[in-house]
């Protein structure tokens, strides 16, 4: 009878344990559609013209100023308007950043218990530095976090990983034992191409492209204790894993 060679598994073969937890910003931690309408409107406004409903805006915010003066104005990004209207937006969004921008319901709940449980955490967002460092810092949340990139941190933004890959950097840790979180496809294709797992968040902005199942995260979640479970739960496997491949 042959005998049969045993498979050797190693531990470096194995999932690695999550450390850090990287988070995009807007509607994801913050509810920051009230400010960006706002200043959307205060345009319109100016201008003369009827304000639009904040239910229209809202599912935009992830696309920014493209999102934003294409509902109020119907200008796109490749056309001659576009750019004094961007630079005017984003003059308005500066003035009123913190006016109505709060963190969603038990987020910062959520940040305490990953802290407590020894995971750092961290932003990486496509908003510019303008507007992604006074955020934090007005939200307390800059000294806490072990890193705040932002959208012109890297050369790329999102979907591109390099942002991802910066935060990695600076919280010290690899890719691997990292989790994206966000509310956008774009967020999901950015932590796949940088080697993370992936949470979709329900509560968002969501866009107005695939729904949120269909992005291809490793979960989705609809409130964010749930990421703490999901993490606790995920960690707990690994050890079990590498426990047994010791074994």
């Amino acid at each position: 009878m042959t005998a049969v060679t045993p498979i050797s598994v190693t531990t470096e073969a194995l999932p690695s344990l999550i450390r850090a937890v990287l988070f995009d910003l807007d509607g994801t931690l913050v509810d920051s559609a009230p400010d960006l309408a706002g200043a959307t409107n205060e345009m319109l406004l100016a201008r003369g013209l009827p304000e639009v409903p904040f239910e229209r805006l809202r599912p935009m915010v992830g696309a920014g100023a493209r999102g934003m003066m294409g509902i109020a104005f119907n200008v796109g990004p490749m056309e001659t308007a576009f750019p004094a209207l961007r630079d005017e937006f984003f003059d308005r969004y500066e003035q009123r950043l913190l006016r109505a921008t709060r963190p969603f319901d038990d987020v910062e709940a959520m940040l305490e218990t990953l802290r407590a449980d020894g995971f750092s955490w961290g932003i990486v967002t496509n908003k510019s530095e303008r507007f992604a460092l006074p955020l934090a810092q007005g939200l307390g949340w800059a000294a806490r976090a072990a890193a705040v990139v932002g959208g012109d941190t890297t050369p790329f933004s999102k979907p591109r990983p390099e942002p991802l890959l910066e935060a990695a950097r600076r919280a010290g840790v690899s890719a691997a034992e990292c989790v994206y979180v966000g509310d956008d496809a774009r967020d999901i294709l950015a932590g796949r191409a940088a080697g993370m797992p992936t949470v979709a968040v329900r509560w968002g902005y969501l866009g107005q492209g695939e729904p949120i199942d269909a992005w291809g995260a490793d979960v989705v979640i609809d409130t964010p204790a749930q990421l703490v479970d999901w993490l606790r739960n995920k960690n707990a496997a690994v050890e079990v894993l590498k426990s047994g491949a010791l074994a």
